[in-house]
């Protein structure tokens, strides 16, 4: 094998080219796919986190409306069981390595349903592209949660008064005051974030997905060789991840001239 990086090496992995190209798709529409269903997820999760659903409130006070004397009782009150889920949630995937996160998804919970092996384009496997989607999408989900959660409290509350005063209910001020404000303040982080996915969707292909990574086994197997592929592999993902940081905070910097007096 290899070991010091020759230019004549570069000729000898030129054949195995389409594989990085392959890659490079399977990378693009995995990171994609990861950054969807982490926004939708982390939406959600923000949510329950920040919900003032207490079903038990009702034990706070006695048959005569006063509050009870019982510390456990009014704990037990305050008790928001959305809340509750979301932070086991996120807690539990934020402080779990995410390999260990795709081998559970893969072997624990795919292993069980039998997903069809048809292959996308002819060349990503459905039954290994889509548990390494859903493992990096609830992953990324926790991250973004607390990202967007952090966004929506960052928000003077003061705007949400004057929308419920104006008639606009629960739902219609957070989809048209607080969300698109908290959503500019949080773009770089968010942008962060998917610039992050793209660089850990590497770790898929130890589940056999198809990505930059597994071109870089396969031609390593192939011509003993490990720099160079590594060295096209590390091209690919910085043209990948320069632009895509670039083009987010040109947007970034149009969101924010509205704010600017």
């Amino acid at each position: 094998m290899g070991s010091f990086i020759k230019l004549s090496n570069f000729v000898r992995i030129a054949p195995y080219l389409e594989l990085f190209k392959e890659g490079l798709i399977v990378t693009v529409m995995l990171s994609a796919l990861t950054v969807i269903i982490g926004f939708i997820l982390g939406i959600i999760l923000a949510m329950m986190r920040l919900s003032n659903f207490h079903p038990l409130r009702f034990l706070a006070v006695n048959r005569h409306g006063r509050l009870r004397n019982s510390s456990f009782l009014i704990a037990l009150s305050k008790f928001n069981p959305f809340s509750f889920l979301a932070t086991i949630y996120v807690e539990v995937l934020r402080s779990t390595p995410v390999i260990v996160q795709i081998f559970i998804i893969y072997y624990g919970v795919f292993g069980l349903i039998d997903l069809p092996g048809f292959k996308i384009f002819g060349f990503i496997r459905f039954n290994r592209f889509f548990p390494g989607v859903v493992a990096l999408g609830m992953n990324s989900g926790a991250y973004l949660c607390e990202i967007i959660r952090s966004g929506i409290q960052s928000i003077d509350g003061g705007q949400n008064e004057a929308a419920r005063s104006l008639g606009l209910s629960g739902g219609q001020t957070m989809r048209y005051i607080i969300l698109p404000q908290a959503i500019r303040n949080i773009l770089p982080a968010i942008a962060n974030e998917f610039v992050v996915i793209i660089k850990e969707s590497a770790i898929t292909y130890t589940i056999g997905v198809a990505d930059i990574m597994s071109a870089v086994n396969a031609v390593k197997g192939a011509t003993f060789l490990i720099m160079e592929p590594l060295l096209v592999a590390t091209a690919i993902y910085f043209c990948l991840c320069f632009p895509t940081s670039k083009i987010i905070a040109y947007f970034e910097r149009r969101m924010s001239r509205g704010n600017k007096r």
